[in-house]
């Protein structure tokens, strides 16, 4: 068993020395075998969480996420510390740095009087620090690892910093209707069918982003008002003592649509 001093306030400090010693010979064998890699997931997971809480607007499940969120970077930085490569210091070294040389219009001598200006000056430095000497390289730069319309969405972005992007939102409209259509031909003959499919997704992201509407959030939206149908279905066919399964498609499309009148 391992001396810890139980106090009534712990600080950043005790978590760092928490983990090194949950990792540690006398801690916990789990915590000892995990890597970066089995624990990748659990990181995206507790981020969405995070953004769960800033959803709902609860401050404390928002404290408990973020703290999630914090024992992630403790982590994968003990197993850095391990390695004898880096530690937490050398983290927050490097961030404020970084906020430092990416905000010269507050250390520095650059002007910047609105938030449009300071993001413009933010991506030029971005570019010069990522040594991305072609708009290209900023638009391979963006994260394979990111939600695929996200991903797809900051892609679109950098490329319109280009010049490269329509005008209004007729031509990504149009657009839309060109890929449905090339889509509908390739499941005809049964070749392409994915490739027209992320053409027609990738259109339909870059139509949102004309539009000023966050398609991440469009089809999360859409989502839960799919289960929120979905869930009225059910109740109405449990109401006629039927269970889905049981029900054909056009008796299940009856009660969609009475649902749909329902306001779900």
């Amino acid at each position: 068993m391992i001396n810890w001093i139980k106090k009534n306030h712990y600080d950043v400090a005790d978590l760092v020395e928490l983990v090194a010693l949950l990792r540690s010979p006398e801690g916990c064998p789990w915590d000892r075998e995990q890597t970066h890699e089995s624990v990748r997931r659990e990181f995206l997971e507790e981020t969405c969480e995070v953004i769960e809480a800033i959803d709902q607007k609860d401050s404390d499940h928002l404290k408990e996420e973020l703290g999630d969120v914090l024992l992630q970077v403790v982590f994968h930085t003990q197993m850095e510390r391990e390695a004898g490569r880096f530690q937490l210091d050398d983290v927050a070294d490097g961030i404020c740095k970084k906020l430092i040389y990416r905000h010269p219009h507050v250390f520095g001598q650059v002007q910047a009087s609105s938030a449009e200006q300071v993001l413009d000056n933010w991506d030029k430095l971005k570019r010069k620090e990522k040594n991305q000497q072609t708009h290209t390289d900023a638009l391979q730069a963006v994260a394979r690892s990111l939600p695929a319309l996200w991903r797809a969405e900051k892609v679109q972005k950098k490329a319109a910093r280009a010049g490269f992007d329509w005008p209004d939102a007729a031509g990504p409209m149009d657009k839309l209707s060109e890929e449905l259509e090339e889509l509908k031909q390739a499941a005809a003959q049964g070749t392409n069918v994915e490739e027209e499919l992320g053409d027609l997704l990738f259109a339909a992201v870059n139509l949102s982003r004309h539009i000023g509407v966050d398609g991440e959030m469009a089809l999360t939206a859409a989502t839960d008002k799919f289960i929120r149908r979905f869930a009225a279905v059910e109740n109405l066919a449990a109401e006629q003592g039927r269970a889905m399964e049981r029900l054909s498609p056009e008796e299940l499309d009856k009660l969609w649509e009475r649902a749909k009148q329902q306001g779900l």
